[in-house]
């Protein structure tokens, strides 16, 4: 059983509610390839903190603070986090994101731009609204990236 992955242990445990509730929720934080039995130590720092998201799954009212939470994954596996964080706010949970995934990033509703640069370079507010908004700032790096990435996306939609 301790060699089983997550998404196979669904099924296995199907039968006893309290188990399969908890390891649905790491499979839907995008962890269902761990195995039961996986040491903690063996995890990445993105894995830790999803692991510890499913651990507050089914909250209502909650704010959660995530720091990088798409670093390492696949694009599919980030689709999936987005959907899952759209669930999250659905419920009525606020979810604040350090992140600089423009895929992400470009689904919030609310975007805090901190700049110009990184460290001693950066603290300051440079943009806070929409994405779309921060487009038209031209000190905002992520507003130019953001209009970079709208480009590559819409040119690889055909639209």
């Amino acid at each position: 059983v301790l060699t089983m992955a997550i998404s196979d242990a669904l099924e296995f445990f199907a039968p006893v509610p309290e188990v399969h509730a908890k390891l649905d929720n790491v499979a839907r934080v995008g962890l269902g390839y761990l195995t039961l039995g996986q040491s903690m130590t063996t995890l990445s720092g993105g894995e830790l903190q999803r692991l510890k998201l499913a651990g507050e799954l089914n909250r209502v009212g909650s704010i959660y603070l995530l720091d990088e939470p798409t670093a390492g994954l696949h694009l599919s596996d980030v689709a999936g986090l987005i959907t899952l964080f759209d669930e999250l706010v659905a419920q009525g949970n606020t979810l604040i994101l350090v992140e600089h995934n423009l895929q992400v990033i470009s689904q919030a509703d609310r975007l805090i731009d901190v700049g110009p640069g990184a460290g001693v370079y950066g603290g300051h507010i440079l943009y806070s609204g929409t994405p779309e908004g921060s487009l038209g700032v031209p000190e905002s790096v992520t507003g130019q990236a953001l209009a970079n990435y709208d480009s590559v996306v819409r040119a690889g939609s055909g639209g």
